[in-house]
């Protein structure tokens, strides 16, 4: 029963990789913008938030 439920939880991980993916791309194109406009409180949010982003996928593509 243990490793149905160690199974399940993987594939779970798994299934949120695209939408992390998702997010970084969203969130490239904020920063984009940001650079463009000279937005530096969006810049310093936009680096926050991808780093953020970046380790949640890092930690599930390690699993």
């Amino acid at each position: 029963m243990k490793y149905i439920i160690e199974e399940v939880k993987r594939q779970e991980e798994k299934e949120k990789i695209p939408v992390i993916r998702m997010e970084i791309d969203y969130e490239l194109l904020t920063l984009a913008d940001a650079l463009k406009e000279n937005d530096k409180v969006q810049i310093i949010k936009s680096k926050e938030k991808l780093t953020v982003l970046r380790r949640k996928l890092l930690d599930l593509l390690e699993k």
